[in-house]
C-alpha cells in the first residue's frame, strides 16, 4: 500500500482502520501533510483479534502508535468515541454515524404507497417497505452481512424450528459452510424455511431488505468493539421501513429511546428470539407492535439519514484544512 500511495497526490491522508494505518501515516508524513484517522471498530477489540493476546498487542502497539499522530479523529458512535477518549487522554474523537443516503420520495409515489404499490422512484437509495403486512404468506426474516463468527446466526438457526417465517441470508463469511451445515441438520434448507442466497449486490440487496418483514441484527458480546458497535445495517433496515430484531447493546438501546424501531433482546439464547418474535409476529404474521415499529422507522428516516450526517463530516474537515 506504501508504494501504491506513492504514487498518489492528496491534501490529507486518511486511514480507514488500524489495517491501513501505518502505511498512510508513512506518506502523510513524508510529504509533512495532515493525517486523519477514521475508526470503523475498536480494533484490538474485535472477536478475530480478542483471543489471540499476540497479535491484540501488535494491534494495540499500532493504535498507540497512530492515535497521537493524527490532526483528525473520528469513529461511528457515541460509545467508542467515549471509550477511544479513555485509551487515548488529550485526544477527542468526533462522531460520524455510518447511516444511508435517504431520498425524498414524490407525490407521486406517496400515493402509490397508500395503494400498497411498491415505491420504485429513480434516485432512491432504500426503497420504503410500505406494502400492507397483513397478508397471508409466510413473513421474511432477512440477515444481510458477513457470515462470522459472533454474528448470533448460529441461535438464530436452532430458533427458526419454532419461528413461523422464512429466514434469508445474504452474505458469506468464515462460518458459511458452518451456517449451512447446521440448516440442513435441522431440515431448515429442505423445508425452504431458510435460504442462503451468497453474495449480493447492493441495488438487489436493497429490494431485498425492502420486501422483508423483519430485520436481524444480533451481536455476541465477544469484545468491546461488538459491545459498542453500531452497524450500517441497524440504519438500513430502519430506511427501508422494517422493524428489526436486534441485541440490547448500548447504542442501539440510545437509538431506540429516540425512535422505538426494533424488538431489543437481552441475550441470544433461541428461547429469547422465539419469544421476540412471536411478539412481532403473533399467529405468523406482524401484529399491532410490529406496525408501530414500521411507523417508527418511517419518522426516524429524515434524522437517521446521510444528508443528515454528512454535514458533520463536511464540518470536521473543512475546520480540519482551516487551521
Amino acid at each position: 500500500m506504501f508504494w501504491y500511495l506513492l504514487r498518489r497526490r492528496a491534501d490529507v491522508w486518511c486511514c480507514i482502520d488500524l489495517d491501513t494505518a501505518l502505511p498512510i501515516w508513512a506518506r502523510a508524513k513524508l510529504s509533512n501533510q495532515l493525517f486523519v484517522y477514521d475508526a470503523h471498530e475498536l480494533f484490538p477489540e474485535v472477536p478475530e483479534v480478542v483471543g489471540r493476546p499476540r497479535v491484540q498487542r501488535i494491534w494495540q502497539w499500532v493504535e498507540d502508535f497512530i492515535v497521537p499522530r493524527t490532526q483528525l479523529r473520528y469513529t461511528v458512535g457515541p460509545s467508542l468515541a467515549r471509550l477511544f477518549e479513555q485509551r487515548h487522554a488529550g485526544y477527542p474523537f468526533e462522531v460520524v454515524r455510518n447511516v444511508p443516503v435517504r431520498a425524498a420520495a414524490s407525490a407521486q409515489d406517496l400515493g402509490a404507497a397508500q395503494n400498497g404499490q411498491p415505491v420504485a422512484a429513480p434516485g432512491i437509495a432504500f426503497a420504503l417497505n410500505t406494502k400492507p403486512q397483513a397478508v397471508a404468506t409466510a413473513p421474511v426474516l432477512l440477515y444481510q452481512g458477513v457470515l462470522n463468527v459472533g454474528r448470533g446466526l448460529a441461535q438464530l438457526l436452532a430458533a427458526m424450528p419454532l419461528v413461523p417465517a422464512r429466514l434469508v441470508i445474504c452474505g458469506e463469511g468464515d462460518c458459511s459452510a458452518e451456517l449451512r451445515q447446521q440448516a440442513e441438520r435441522l431440515g431448515l434448507l429442505a423445508t425452504g424455511q431458510v435460504e442462503f442466497r451468497g453474495y449480493v449486490l447492493p441495488a438487489e440487496l436493497r429490494q431485498f431488505t425492502a420486501q422483508a418483514t423483519v430485520g436481524i441484527m444480533l451481536l455476541e458480546n465477544t469484545g468491546l468493539s461488538y459491545y459498542y458497535s453500531l452497524a450500517n445495517k441497524f440504519f438500513d433496515y430502519v430506511q427501508a421501513g422494517v422493524p428489526q430484531l436486534c441485541i440490547d447493546f448500548p447504542e442501539y438501546r440510545a437509538l431506540n429511546a429516540q425512535h422505538e424501531v426494533a424488538a431489543l433482546v437481552p441475550d441470544l439464547a433461541p428461547a429469547t428470539l422465539v419469544a421476540a418474535l412471536a411478539r412481532l409476529l403473533p399467529g405468523g404474521q406482524p401484529g399491532a407492535y410490529h406496525q408501530q415499529l414500521a411507523a417508527n422507522c418511517r419518522r426516524a428516516r429524515p434524522e437517521w439519514s446521510w444528508q443528515e450526517e454528512e454535514k458533520v463530516l463536511v464540518g470536521l474537515y473543512q475546520k480540519l484544512l482551516a487551521r
